[in-house]
């Protein structure tokens, strides 16, 4: 009678605490957020759109710290070679491969390089990510391609699938960070 007792006790129990947070368990595990602080000052400091940050950091590594099979490191998946350009590109003297573990370098990092590539492409946001992507260098021929052919270049012209699939999920990600996290992320 006492083990029925105590189990009715703890179902209740976990009803009353995990039951009303189960929508925001849901939507973690669904669309994790993490690191919103640096997010929110990196995205103010770059003048960048914190949700669009925050759907390339959900599309590069789902909010975990790892490195690819091609060497990219961290939340944003910054490649040493990017990471050094960057470095070279704002000015820091002081960059070492294993800072790009850090989330506020790493997010510091991927925010300058996203400002940069949204700059260089007229604040198009479709070629920034396809940039961020699949290199400037590629983007640049796209787009040398697409003028050639009198036509505007959109996302279903990416000639590589593995960017034309990336630009759209960050695209969906911002929609759904906006929606779902607009308080966490000052918007």
């Amino acid at each position: 009678m006492t083990l029925m007792l105590g189990t009715a006790l703890l179902a209740a129990l976990l009803a009353a605490v995990v039951v009303p947070r189960l929508p925001d368990v849901v939507r973690e595990l669904q669309l994790p957020l993490a690191h919103e602080d640096i997010i929110r000052q990196q995205a103010s400091q770059k003048q960048l759109d914190p949700s669009l940050l925050a759907a390339v950091i959900y599309a590069e590594s789902r909010f975990r710290d790892a490195t690819s099979h091609a060497g990219a490191r961290g939340l944003m998946q910054i490649t040493p070679a990017t990471a050094r350009y960057i470095a070279k590109l704002s000015g820091g003297t002081q960059f070492e491969q294993g800072d790009l573990s850090t989330p506020q370098i790493n997010i510091s990092y991927g925010a300058y390089y996203l400002r940069y590539l949204l700059k260089r492409y007229g604040g198009n946001t479709v070629l920034a990510l396809a940039a961020y992507n699949g290199g400037e260098g590629n983007v640049d021929r796209w787009i040398v391609d697409a003028s050639m052919s009198r036509r505007a270049f959109v996302i279903d012209q990416i000639p590589f699938a593995e960017t034309r699939e990336y630009v759209t999920r960050v695209l969906d990600a911002r929609a759904s960070y906006r929606e779902k996290y607009s308080r966490e992320l000052g918007l």
